[in-house]
């Protein structure tokens, strides 16, 4: 069986906690429109990764048990076999060793896979689709794994960073045209959420960038990598199968083998991205001269800086004195909360989900 130039696996069995209340357990961001696109972003991610895939065939997508029916009815031209349902959600480690062991059973361990989580937006997709050739060129020709490195614009504290070390060459360059290619360097470290001054030094240095969650690789080169670093996640599938899932570590794909591999490589790239982690990321994205941004019939006095957003267009909302806020009405719930607060949903969560009357509110 031939393969595509690249196999995309979509990861969509998050739960979209800080944009509650629009997201919910049964319906999480990931199957929201958040872009005004009218496209979920699950479909809206599936859509700019059919150029690389060739066609519907080669998408997959893996999800939580109840979740799966929703990716049925928004992607339904994807083949029922390329749907992965997790038993119970382990993080991201097992849904990446899980999807990389099926697709080397499926098309061999020469096969160039992508992993891509469903709930990020995408300036320039044209640019976005150069960017994974170039990945996927670098991952045929040497034992990579390849993550995508965003070229930070500013000294983010909320994301992860990627310290680039000696450059190995450069990838996807095209002579018969403008095209000059990407240059890709080894990973000398990554770096969880650091504070601001931190934050500061490395985009002084020129030499980091923001961990964006997107890995290419070619399958048997992976699967070494998880036997050499992870064979408490991977041991277990060979063996078993997804039978063993639930019995599996819980742990995210950097954790268990980017942070440990030496055949990590990151391409630093400019596409204009953002992960879309909490409310003020639709505020960076909807920003535009007026004092608000307004998703809902609002009335404001002496109100600025705040996102207004209400699920039923005939609801309003009035506001009076306010500043750097974020008002949200979905159904029987109203959020209110600070901008420098937005991190802290997942907290309150926490508070409803230990009292029984408040169970559907999740």
């Amino acid at each position: 069986m031939s393969n595509p130039s690249l196999i995309p696996v979509i990861l969509a069995g998050g739960k979209g906690e800080r944009f509650w209340p629009l997201s919910r357990r049964s319906r999480p961001k990931q199957f929201l429109s958040l872009d005004g696109s009218g496209k979920s972003l699950l479909q809206s991610t599936a859509d700019r990764l059919l150029e690389m895939a060739g066609s519907w065939d080669a998408v997959w997508v893996v999800t939580a048990s109840h979740l799966a029916d929703l990716v049925r009815e928004q992607l339904p031209q994807m083949p029922e076999s390329n749907l992965l349902i997790e038993p119970e959600g382990r993080d991201t480690a097992p849904a990446v060793a899980w999807s990389t062991l099926e697709i080397a059973r499926r098309h061999g361990n020469d096969a160039v896979v992508g992993f891509f989580p469903a709930d990020h937006w995408i300036a320039d997709e044209a640019a976005f689709c150069a960017t994974l050739a170039a990945a996927a060129e670098l991952a045929v020709r040497e034992p990579a794994i390849v993550t995508l490195g965003i070229t930070p614009t500013y000294p983010a504290t909320g994301y992860g960073y990627i310290q680039q070390g000696e450059k190995l060459g450069v990838y996807g360059a095209d002579p018969a045209t403008t095209e000059t290619g990407f240059a890709a360097y080894r990973v000398d470290r990554f770096t969880e959420k650091p504070d601001r001054a931190t934050a500061e030094q490395f985009l002084a240095t020129g030499k980091f960038s923001w961990n964006s969650g997107m890995f290419v690789f070619r399958a048997g080169v992976a699967l070494d990598e998880l036997r050499i670093h992870a064979p408490e996640i991977l041991s277990p599938l060979e063996e078993s199968g997804v039978a063993i899932y639930p019995s599996l570590p819980k742990k995210s794909i950097d954790y268990a083998l980017m942070e440990k591999t030496q055949q990590a490589y990151v391409l630093p790239v400019s596409f204009g991205w953002d992960d879309l982690g909490d409310w003020n990321a639709i505020d960076r994205l909807m920003k535009s001269d007026k004092p608000n941004v307004e998703l809902a019939t609002h009335v404001g006095l002496d109100t600025s800086g705040a996102l207004l957003y209400a699920s039923d267009p005939e609801e309003v909302i009035v506001t009076l004195g306010l500043e750097d806020v974020v008002v949200v009405r979905d159904g029987k719930v109203t959020l209110i909360v600070k901008k420098d607060r937005t991190q802290d949903i997942k907290q309150v969560l926490k508070e409803i989900q230990a009292n029984p009357d408040m169970q559907g509110l999740l």
